[in-house]
């Protein structure tokens, strides 16, 4: 099995594609295929040590799930199923999607719920993102003044993908075993 899970939840596909080109950048022998949040089973999730866990924010700040208008059962359906798994020992990165411009006042919010979520759980959280080079007036994923994980925007910035993604992955490597 390899030694990182790879999780997402989406509504669009944004989400799903930066999981794809997370797992580019590693073999199948660290990194296991990216999977949606809503094709999971919960033994499968609770298997790693290692996760990344990637969701866009939608709405007014909120997680991918149906009372968000999803087509499909997301992050919100999936919270629910996993509310009794302990994550002490385990250790987590997550990455978020949103949009600067049209949702200034809730730019990447559902990162901060899954935050909230998993280290309420006992995770332990790796690869808080400087805040620098976003324009934004508002985040609950904003924590001792930096975002708790990778925001991305692909709607406004999506010329930065690449770089930021390279310098998160190489920021959170050694946290998860990972060579440079």
């Amino acid at each position: 099995m390899a030694k990182i899970g790879v999780f997402f939840g989406s509504n669009t596909g944004n989400t799903r594609k930066i999981a794809k080109l997370i797992k580019r950048r590693f073999d199948d022998e660290l990194m296991a295929k990216p999977l949606n949040v809503n094709r999971t089973e919960i033994d499968d999730f609770s298997a790693y040590e290692f996760m990344i866990l990637g969701t866009p924010t939608l709405g007014e700040g909120e997680l991918p799930g149906l009372s968000s208008d999803c087509e499909n059962e997301s992050w919100e359906e999936f919270l629910v199923k996993i509310e009794d798994v302990d994550f002490s020992g385990k250790t987590l990165a997550i990455y978020g999607l949103g949009d600067q411009v049209g949702y200034p006042d809730e730019f990447v919010d559902a990162m901060g719920e899954l935050y909230e979520f998993v280290t309420e759980r006992g995770a332990k959280v790796v690869g808080a993102w400087p805040t620098e080079g976003y324009e934004f007036e508002h985040s609950e994923s904003v924590v001792d003044g930096k975002f708790v994980g990778l925001a991305l925007d692909q709607d406004n910035q999506s010329n930065m993908t690449d770089e930021r993604l390279d310098a998160w992955l190489n920021q959170i490597a050694p946290d998860f075993g990972l060579p440079l």
